[in-house]
């Protein structure tokens, strides 16, 4: 077991119900879709909650003394984690699979394995979103096909983005903080289990469901036939560049963009290359095929005005978390695993990752040798990298690509379960067990 003690003294003292506005910020992003559906989904209405509740924290902050931290946050957490996830969205958005093959069960499985190899590259909701419609479109003609969406969210929008920062929206938080890119392939070990098992599994419960189908449904699947196609392929090269810039333009190989005096453009040299990869994108993608992906950017502005009040709302609770991380009782990778993979099941995965990985900094190792990454041993990131991005399958709302699978599904007339459903009819009895085995196994 890794043993760790506190010493956190020098730490800026904040009190407990400074993280209020943070917790009614998460519970909304919880609750309110499930209550007041209508009035949740118009972007405005995200913005006036995410504002209500992050200019109190911000007028908090700067009062008690803590605007490095507040300009910390803004400038050097969120710039950089919505500059990428809009690259990621914008590119892939330019690239369309079309095509309507055969939907036999190794095809099927064939899909989402492909799915989980892609997450790691172009993120997880990059990845869903080029791949749901053309599988939806492969099995129109089957019965049952809710169960493949249901692996599609688990390994294609969750499992699979593990190996990169690029993958997940937590991993690229903890990149923030210093992660380097290449440690995520360390978790090639645990990637690799977690897929095989939902491959596995798939491949039995989809020849389970092929056998129950009318012929009828078959046959016709048989008849139309129409060949995998790839437009827009010219933001592969883009992708490359979103790929190379995460890798390379940072402080690890540009020392100038790590100091404090270093010019603005310099600081945001990869955002900078970023938005100038957005920018060709738009331009040399065929208006069409942006269509064909009924691309918008209300997405991508959702995410951009939730996580501004996230963002800053967060920040008093990072430093009570850091403050008093001694206080909570985990001193286990298993316990961080768990403790960061159940709240990333309900809530979202990157601002769980973030607080556990808070409480992580606020604990010292007190044995010797013990191998630090992002200023925390390096077992406690591994269980709660782990933890955010696996757990974040357990619920509709537990990673942004669930809820947009989901709707995508039943915009295709695909029935799929309801909130508690998933969880009592999958994730429950499929997902807990791979995820239990991961702990035992590998922490």
């Amino acid at each position: 077991m890794l043993l760790l003690n506190v010493t956190q003294t020098s730490l800026p003292d904040v009190p407990l119900w400074a993280s209020i506005p943070f917790a009614i910020m998460l519970l909304s992003i919880a609750v309110l879709p499930l209550i007041i559906e209508p009035w949740w989904e118009r972007n405005r209405h995200k913005l006036i909650v995410a504002l209500v509740l992050a200019i109190p924290t911000a007028i908090y902050l700067i009062n008690q003394g803590f605007i490095q931290n507040l300009e910390h946050q803004i400038l050097f957490d969120y710039v950089p984690f919505i500059v990428l996830l809009a690259s990621l969205f914008v590119i892939t958005g330019g690239i369309h699979l079309s095509g309507d093959i055969k939907a036999k069960p190794i095809i099927n499985t064939l899909f989402i394995g492909i799915g989980y190899f892609l997450a790691s590259i172009m993120g997880t909701t990059g990845a869903a979103m080029l791949l749901i419609r053309p599988i939806i479109t492969t099995n129109q003609q089957r019965t049952y096909k809710a169960h493949t969406i249901l692996f599609f969210i688990a390994a294609v929008a969750n499992c699979g983005g593990l190996l990169t920062p690029l993958g997940d929206p937590p991993l690229f938080l903890l990149f923030l903080r210093g992660a380097p890119f290449t440690w995520f392939l360390h978790l090639l070990p645990e990637w690799a289990f977690v897929g095989t098992l939902l491959l596995v599994i798939y491949f039995i419960v989809d020849s389970y469901y092929y056998k129950k189908e009318h012929w009828v449904n078959l046959s016709a699947d048989a008849r139309q036939i129409e060949p995998i196609r790839i437009t827009g392929k010219v933001n592969f090269i883009f992708l490359i560049g979103v790929i190379l810039s995460v890798a390379f333009i940072n402080p690890s190989y540009i020392a100038e963009m790590g100091d404090p005096n270093a010019h603005m453009w310099v600081k945001f040299l990869r955002e900078i290359v970023l938005l100038l990869l957005i920018s060709l994108s738009l331009y040399s993608t065929q208006k069409k095929v942006r269509e064909q992906n009924k691309f918008s950017w209300r997405p991508i502005i959702e995410v951009a005005v939730v996580f501004l009040g996230i963002f800053i709302t967060m920040v008093p609770t990072m430093l009570y978390l850091a403050k008093n991380a001694g206080s909570f009782g985990l001193t286990d990778p298993s316990q961080f695993y768990y403790a960061a993979g159940s709240l990333s099941a309900f809530l979202d995965n990157a601002p769980t990752a973030v607080a556990f990985h808070g409480v992580a900094v606020g604990l010292v190792n007190s044995g010797q040798g013990l191998a630090e990454i992002a200023g925390i041993p390096e077992l406690l990131l591994k269980a709660i990298a782990m933890g955010a991005v696996f757990f974040g399958s357990m619920t509709y709302i537990g990673n942004g690509p669930n809820f947009m699978v989901k709707a995508i599904a039943e915009e295709s007339g695909i029935k799929m379960p309801s909130f508690f459903g998933y969880m009592f009819k999958f994730s429950l009895i499929i997902l807990l067990p791979i995820y239990i085995l991961v702990q035992l196994l590998f922490l």
